[in-house]
């Protein structure tokens, strides 16, 4: 592509766009990048800046960051009320990683020289410890499904792949029968950046599946439908039907105290295979994690479980050397 620093944010996105769909990038990404960089073309033009990409500066995208940390949540939304509350930082994350994104295929397409994002720190995100489900809310979640229903069977068998495998929920949506190989125990996933990995089941969820996939599971409503987990009509089906099942179950079973979520199941997932013996950097290929980060904050969940053994546990506290305690 030709330099071009005097065209508009708004008249580049068509051609990342197009390069994105050429690069296999996913759907959802392309469509947070595009969302996003608006928003940046937005801010810009309600502040009278130019929004020629020549033109925009660090001090462009640091005045940018402070107004999405001043903007309410949903504010300018066609259909949703705005709310009191601002937005996240988890939320603000997400728009100036894509921003970032854009910026970065500029600069690859010299269609500018520099990153003018390269010098902008973004906010620090806290770091914070989501609740997993304890066993005694596992036990209670399944046990308020209907397993005797089709619908309930199939609605088992997808909690118990997401605790099992820790898959994400666009991953047990998207999963396909051609990449279930029952007998070995696997299935193959399309993550994040259309990154497929190899994830292992075990073998209590192996056999519920394929009593689902022989049973319960639907025809589909068209012949070109491949995907393993379909709605009683035969169609795909969605995450936010799966996320309200899940939600439905969760009240039916009367837990409180944790998020009822299918990203609560992948927390818990990771967790429980920290405790009892996994290791790390195998966790990291079944997450699908591209970078140790993500995956060494459940290490740190797991750590705390160390801590309460170990003061239970700690072999010097259990020979009772009477050590600095007068006793001797």
């Amino acid at each position: 592509m030709t330099p071009a620093p005097s065209q508009t944010l708004e008249s580049l996105l068509a051609g990342y766009r197009l390069c994105a769909r050429s690069e296999g990038k996913s759907p959802a990404s392309i469509t947070i990048v595009t969302r996003s960089v608006q928003y940046l073309e937005h801010y810009l033009v309600k502040t009278g800046a130019d929004t020629r990409v020549g033109a925009i500066t660090t001090q462009h995208l640091r005045a940018f960051i402070l107004s999405l940390r001043e903007r309410r949540a949903w504010a300018e939304h066609p259909f949703t009320r705005s709310q009191d509350r601002g937005l996240t930082i988890d939320t603000i994350h997400t728009y100036l990683r894509s921003v970032r994104i854009f910026f970065s295929w500029l600069v690859s397409e010299e269609i500018i020289a520099e990153n003018p994002f390269h010098r902008v720190k973004l906010p620090r995100l806290p770091y914070k410890i989501i609740p997993a489900f304890t066993d005694t809310q596992l036990k209670t979640l399944f046990s308020s499904i209907d397993t005797t229903r089709p619908s309930g069977f199939r609605d088992h068998t997808m909690i118990l792949m997401m605790l099992d495998t820790g898959l994400r929920i666009s991953e047990v949506v998207g999963l396909k029968l051609s990449n279930v190989y029952i007998e070995d125990r696997l299935v193959r996933v399309t993550g994040k950046g259309n990154k497929q990995r190899v994830v292992p089941l075990g073998q209590y969820l192996a056999r519920q599946l394929w009593r689902y996939m022989v049973q319960s599971r639907p025809e589909p409503a068209l012949p070109t439908l491949d995907q393993v987990f379909l709605s009683r009509n035969g169609t795909r089906m969605t995450k936010d039907t799966v996320r309200g099942r899940m939600l439905y179950y969760g009240r039916k079973a009367g837990i409180t105290g944790v998020r009822i979520s299918p990203h609560t199941l992948r927390h818990t997932a990771a967790i429980s295979y920290l405790r009892n013996g996994g290791d790390v950097f195998s966790l990291q290929r079944l997450l699908g994690h591209s970078t140790l980060e993500m995956t060494r904050r459940y290490c740190q969940v797991a750590d705390t479980d160390v801590q309460k053994v170990h003061r239970t546990a700690s072999p010097v506290d259990n020979l009772r050397l009477g050590i600095g305690d007068g006793s001797h």
